[in-house]
């Protein structure tokens, strides 16, 4: 199978770019939050869920960044990022007013 070479221009570049920066930058926030809060739930003290919470974040976003370049549809990516961003601090915020 063959594919057609394909014509990227600067605002594609551009779009891309912010999607692994700034949309990859939101969807490992929306984790931290989550996964903090879950871990807090689960009986971790707060700074041990801090840490550990921030560097799986770090892991997910080298993924997360080299996921938005290589992906075909430049709409998915803006809609997983953002859309699992906003899911996670939803639930995050969600589990944190349980806990309070």
């Amino acid at each position: 199978m063959t594919t057609a070479p394909v014509s990227v221009t600067r605002w594609h570049v551009l779009l891309r770019t912010a999607a692994a920066v700034l949309g990859g930058y939101a969807f490992c926030w929306g984790f931290v939050a989550l996964a903090m809060a879950g871990l807090f739930a689960l009986g971790m003290s707060f700074h041990d869920a801090e840490h550990l919470s921030a560097m799986l974040a770090f892991l997910l976003y080298v993924a997360v960044f080299c996921w938005a370049f290589t992906a075909r549809n430049l709409a998915r990516v803006w809609a997983v990022l953002a859309g699992g961003a906003g899911v996670m601090a939803g639930a995050a915020s969600l589990l944190q007013m349980a806990l309070v």
